[in-house]
């Protein structure tokens, strides 16, 4: 497209941002707005919110789980479940760039002094039941204790074949280990597998479902396991200051996203698959495309700063990351701003 003698509709549409560095930038629209101001709220400190406990019997059954825990952010939910799960010298597993361990701000060893045993990844994100085998300490008091074992699907974009992770579990579960998924992105990996949500969480003791990331909620996280453990979860809860008065305003949010949200994950993904396919086309830029709503791009080094400069003069934004960046689709994305980011790309690489 060229901008000189744009239309007035041309205009707006350039005018529009397409903000594309995660799913967690998407914005209420008019029904959950709706939904919010005609919540009907309580204390949920004191259990009486009714909206609140709607949506955790909801992601609860959704789940397969018996019980649910309404809190803030998904890493105060991935923090909930380690410190009730595991005491001050035991350990977890988890694969090394998986958010509970790279990108929680080492909440569970700072506040919990729980130790880390971080395992390499391979290109989609995964973890082996091998390496889990040969992670697990034997019962010697030189070590900590291995108490946990932490799973996230989807992983970068990347769905975790079911399989995997039950034999990931089953190895767990050999051992009188726990295992917890990082369930952020969770309704990605079902909508991509065409499987109930409760099928992906099957492998899990506990989960972590995020609501404000491609489910479009403003506020929340949900965490789901047994009556027993979701008990235990609530304390850890009150204690990490995470326990909120007529927070229903937030959770009919939360159950809005849910009702209204899920299927419609499918479009994030073919969005995801037209930008990689388009650019794909761009000599010089390096594409991953992945199964649901992320692609991730490996500009040159010196390209990486003159192309989102680029980008950002035409109302498109991205992150910076290295070594790529990803790209992230999300209810907030059309159609019609992938033709527009392409565009932007390829003018951008032929020049």
């Amino acid at each position: 497209m060229s901008y000189a003698g744009m239309t007035d509709i041309d205009a707006a549409a350039f005018n529009r941002i397409v903000d594309l560095r995660s799913d967690t930038v998407t914005r209420p629209g008019e029904g959950m707005r709706r939904a919010m101001a005609e919540a009907e709220v309580g204390d949920d400190v004191y259990g009486e919110d009714q909206t609140v406990n709607a949506l955790e019997e909801k992601v609860a059954a959704l789940l397969g789980k018996e019980a649910g825990l309404f809190v803030a952010s998904g890493t105060q939910s991935n923090l909930t479940a380690l410190l009730s799960h595991c005491q001050r010298g035991e350990e977890y597993i988890a694969g090394e760039t998986y958010h509970v361990f790279a990108e929680e701000a080492g909440g569970a060893s700072a506040l919990g002094g729980i130790a880390a045993h971080p395992l390499p990844i391979d290109a989609h994100g995964a973890i082996t039941p091998d390496q889990v085998e040969s992670a697990i300490r034997p019962d010697d008091f030189h070590y900590p204790v291995t108490r946990l074992v932490c799973l996230e699907n989807t992983m970068y974009g990347h769905v975790q074949p079911i399989a995997d992770q039950q034999a990931i579990a089953s190895v767990a579960r050999r051992h009188g280990l726990s295992v917890h998924l990082d369930g952020a992105r969770l309704m990605n990996a079902a909508v991509a597998l065409g499987q109930p949500p409760a099928a992906v969480a099957a492998c899990a003791d506990s989960v972590s479902l995020c609501l404000s990331k491609g489910l479009g909620a403003p506020v929340g996280s949900v965490l789901s396991g047994t009556k027993d453990f979701i008990a235990r979860a609530r304390r850890i809860r009150k204690m990490l200051g995470g326990g909120m008065r007529q927070a229903g305003v937030l959770a009919a949010a939360d159950l809005y996203a849910l009702e209204n949200h899920i299927d419609r994950l499918a479009d994030d993904h073919a969005n995801a698959k037209r930008l990689a396919d388009g650019l794909a086309r761009c000599k010089g830029l390096e594409i991953e495309a992945t199964e649901t709503n992320m692609v991730f791009i490996a500009p040159r080094e010196e390209d990486l700063e003159p192309l989102r400069a680029h980008l950002a003069a035409r109302g498109i934004i991205i992150a910076a990351q290295r070594p790529s960046t990803r790209l992230v689709t999300h209810l907030d994305i059309t159609a019609e701003d992938i033709e527009r980011t392409i565009e932007a790309f390829g003018a951008f690489y032929k020049g």
